[in-house]
């Protein structure tokens, strides 16, 4: 024991801060890997619809999907991400990712779950990206009289619509 004490008196003050901050930064890192490989994180960066039923949670949404109108010609990026930009897709898709992840992490969410006003936001202009060719005059609408496409199409892509 003398040995040891003599060892770690002679680690100054600074040394130690170092060497424990070391190790916290070590195991965050260690604990944030072991979690995004555990989720399947990798997966959730591509294309493939199936990810998004990685969480039990999502399944059912999932199925609606398969068995809905979009099924063969959109995935669930075509209509949950922005497309002006690569930036704000993946800036979309990592605040979803953080909030979905501590949801379904600690169960802090409602059994029907709700699309959020921001994601609701950008599913309304996935459609009118989409549909273009039918929607140009809904996008001169502005303020009380903006057309939004999921207010009367909500089962849109997850269900009969």
């Amino acid at each position: 024991m003398t040995r040891l004490k003599r060892m770690l008196s002679r680690i100054s003050k600074k040394n130690l801060l170092l060497i424990a901050g070391v190790f916290v930064v070590g195991s965050l890192i260690g604990v944030g890997l072991f979690t995004f490989i555990y989720a399947k994180g990798i997966s959730y960066l591509g294309n493939d619809p199936a990810s998004c039923a990685n969480c039990h949670v999502m399944e059912d949404h999932y199925d609606a999907w398969l068995a809905g109108s979009h099924t063969n010609v959109a995935t669930c990026n075509d209509c949950h991400a922005p497309h002006d930009n690569i930036v704000s897709k993946y800036n979309v898709k990592a605040d979803n990712g953080f909030w979905h992840g501590l949801k379904f992490t600690t169960g802090w969410y409602p059994e029907n779950i709700e699309i959020r006003d921001s994601n609701r936001a950008v599913t309304n202009e996935a459609c009118l990206y989409c549909h273009s060719e039918f929607t140009s005059d809904m996008r001169r609408t502005a303020g009380r009289d903006q057309v939004n496409c999921t207010r009367c199409r909500s089962d849109v892509g997850h269900g009969t619509g």
